[in-house]
């Protein structure tokens, strides 16, 4: 789940409460929340395909769908929901989507054991689940400017973003070793369990939540569908950042099934190899984060957002050079490496820049926008980059996202965002 008010360093904030800073019992239960349903989705990492292929005997085709269809449509779906989540209380949303992930989901194993699972109902199951992934992001991030101080958020990113690396570093072997005892189904229904633990944790963090602002009218006009987009666009840091981001993440992303290409067919790496390539970096996000309001602290917001920002789009152009061996799964490793420490410092930062630049009674539709343009940009990226590569070869493809991401840094901003005029509601902790 799931990156300004404060400039240059955060006041009031010196160096000896960094480490053991407390954020209250409310956080603590999001907190936990947020961490459950973390690890129960990566425990069930790649749990679709698996059953679409060894239970539904899919094809290639059916298996593409299930990712690229499934992901694309629940965007769509989720568009109108931003307008009306914005103006509903943050945390029944929350509650909510966490409980349609998990009755969804547990349709899942329910028609397998009846005999009764089809292809339709992975495709319709993976539509609802990103529909409510987008939603929960969007709410979740209102809900945490609600909760907390200003000079807090950047502390809570951080926590999430260590809590989301670390889950990503555990939750594949677990998953992997439970799929390999039990079935991919069982995986399954771990990931809806953790959905059910997610909502009684916010359920149990209670207190008071301001109510949202209130709207002329009650239903969602077609006008307020780009409400979120709006507001971007017309912030001179933010509409940076956003091309910046949805440019950076499609390109990463629209690299990775020609990387798979090459390291399991042409190179012949083992699937062990291939994922200890990728899990084992995860833990320079671990320790990104854990640096991240350090950082922020000594230099300043902006010019850590930036730095980062640049140093991670220095990293992939390094895969168009892979070879077979030893050397090509040491080359991938220190490439995901550095890549992923530099995301680790800056996603959090990020985060926290875009909640503090953006009203409270404005950051569901603004994150919501943000995630539905994301999603569609790497699906987008991603189709293309499937298309170049059968053209001119993997490798090459590989190497031109590189060369791509290399420009993605004139997309950050390059002045420090002035304060955003108004008060905001203080929040009450416990």
């Amino acid at each position: 789940m799931r990156s300004g008010q404060r400039l240059g360093r955060l006041r009031g904030h010196g160096p000896g409460r960094l480490h053991g800073h407390r954020l209250g019992r409310r956080f603590g239960w999001f907190w936990g929340a947020y961490g459950t349903s973390a690890l129960g989705t990566w425990l069930a990492f790649g749990a679709f395909p698996l059953i679409a292929i060894r239970v539904l005997h899919a094809g290639p085709a059916e298996v593409a769908a299930l990712s690229s269809v499934g992901a694309a449509v629940g965007a769509a779906v989720a568009v109108p929901l931003g307008p009306w989540v914005e103006f509903r209380r943050k945390r029944t949303v929350l509650i909510a989507t966490d409980l349609v992930r998990f009755a969804a989901l547990l349709t899942i194993p329910a028609a397998f054991a009846l005999g009764a699972l089809t292809f339709l109902q992975l495709l319709l199951v993976s539509v609802v689940v990103a529909a409510a992934d987008i939603t929960f992001r969007a709410a979740s991030g209102a809900y945490l400017k609600t909760l907390l101080a200003a000079e807090d958020l950047l502390v809570a990113n951080a926590r999430f973003e260590s809590t989301a690396w670390t889950t990503t570093i555990i939750g594949p072997p677990l998953g992997g070793a439970a799929i390999g005892l039990l079935g991919p189904v069982a995986t399954v229904v771990a990931d809806a369990v953790s959905y059910l633990l997610s909502a009684l944790g916010i359920r149990a963090a209670g207190g008071h939540e301001p109510p949202p602002g209130r709207r002329e009218t009650a239903r969602v006009r077609a006008g307020d569908l780009l409400d979120g987009w709006r507001f971007i666009l017309a912030d001179a840091t933010l509409r940076p950042l956003f091309f910046n981001t949805a440019l950076f993440n499609g390109l990463v992303m629209a690299a990775q099934p020609l990387l798979a290409v090459l390291m399991l067919g042409r190179f012949g790496f083992a699937p062990w190899q291939y994922g200890l390539a990728f899990a084992a970096p995860s833990i320079g996000g671990l320790l990104g984060s854990r640096l991240a309001r350090p950082l922020v602290t000594r230099f300043g917001q902006h010019q850590v957002l930036v730095v980062a920002g640049a140093l991670r789009a220095l990293w992939p152009v390094g895969l168009a050079f892979l070879g077979p061996g030893t050397g090509g799964l040491l080359l991938v490793t220190g490439v995901e490496l550095g890549l992923i420490f530099c995301c680790g410092v800056f996603n959090p930062v990020q985060a926290t820049y875009r909640l503090e630049r953006t009203a409270t009674d404005r950051v569901t539709r603004t994150l919501s926008a943000w995630a539905v343009s994301t999603k569609a940009s790497t699906a987008l990226l991603t189709a293309v980059w499937g298309v170049l590569g059968s053209l001119f070869g993997p490798r090459a493809a590989i190497g031109l996202a590189g060369v791509l991401l290399l420009a993605t840094p004139l997309l950050l901003p390059r002045r420090a965002a002035a304060r955003l005029p108004g008060p905001e509601p203080s929040p009450s902790r416990t």
